[in-house]
């Protein structure tokens, strides 16, 4: 509504401090498949094959050739929500694209030689209350604050199938496997980004609980508190470590691990000492 731009989130902003560096964030799991992704034989190869390929290219063309850029005089109060969380993570914003999907969803792309650029669909627009979009957008610039560019773009080559690419297929079903398994915990690290810009865990788990199952029609309906019941029941459920699902999930082309899972971990990491230490450690500043 008209009022919304003048009341977008608190008058205060988080100063993580000039120590803040992407480590403290990120989940130790993009660690580990991150090493185990530099480890591949031939990985340098293979990325500067897909880098710049036409592929790529036509990724970036056609996501900047269907959207809307979004600016000061462009969908102002989006752009607003951008800045005050480039704010907050310590970096410049990306270009911003919507386009119009009937999905909701968001993703970053980092074209090799380009300035990289985050779309969002209107659906999620539509979905989300302003302070859920602002922490939609601050899992994507969690993407572009760890670097996970020159991966995230072959993950979303390969869930687009052009893997065939790669020349040796036995090479390419190998690091398809590894890209979706570091895709997957990558995505908890950006929920962590996520919380940093909210500084309230129920607004990201609201975001993972629409993500999952919500819709314009139930708003006012779904409740967060047993969304995170759920999870931590489905927690409790399954014997099995988030190792394990992320290792093993059923279809090796998912991309994201299962929002329950994904709101268990957040909610898990907004109750740490580290994220305690990131919140008290930055001083809070009146803006």
């Amino acid at each position: 509504g008209a009022g919304t731009s003048s009341a977008l989130k608190s008058n205060k902003t988080l100063d993580l401090g000039r120590e803040f560096s992407p480590n403290s964030i990120r989940h130790p799991l993009d660690k580990q498949y991150t090493r185990a992704l530099q480890s591949l034989p031939g990985i340098d190869a293979i990325i500067r094959s897909m880098a710049g390929s036409v592929a790529e290219q036509v990724l970036g063309l056609d996501n900047v050739g269907r959207g809307v850029l979004v600016g000061p005089t462009q969908a102002p109060r989006i752009y607003r929500l951008l800045e005050e969380a480039c704010e907050i993570l310590q970096m410049k914003p990306p270009a911003l694209y919507i386009r119009q999907n009937p999905t909701p969803n968001a993703y970053t792309l980092a074209i090799s030689g380009k300035q990289p650029f985050i779309v969002i669909h209107t659906a999620i627009i539509d979905l989300m209350t302003d302070q859920e979009l602002q922490a939609v957008l601050a899992h994507e610039l969690g993407h572009l604050k760890c670097d996970h560019g020159v991966w995230l773009t072959i993950a979303n080559m390969f869930s687009l199938g052009f893997s065939r690419l790669i020349p040796i297929p036995i090479i390419a079903d190998t690091l398809e496997e590894s890209i979706m398994r570091w895709a997957r915990s990558a995505e908890l690290t950006c929920d962590r980004a996520a919380m940093l810009v909210a500084q309230d865990p129920k607004v990201v788990l609201s975001v993972l609980m629409k993500l999952a199952g919500g819709c314009v029609s139930l708003d006012g309906e779904l409740n967060v508190d047993a969304f995170l019941q759920q999870a931590r029941t489905y927690d409790e459920a399954a014997s099995t470590p988030v190792g394990w699902y992320l290792r093993n999930a059923e279809a090796r082309q998912l991309t994201h691990p299962l929002p329950v899972m994904r709101a268990r971990e957040i909610d898990q990491w907004s109750r740490s000492p580290e994220y305690r230490r990131l919140i008290r450690d930055g001083p809070w500043q009146s803006i």
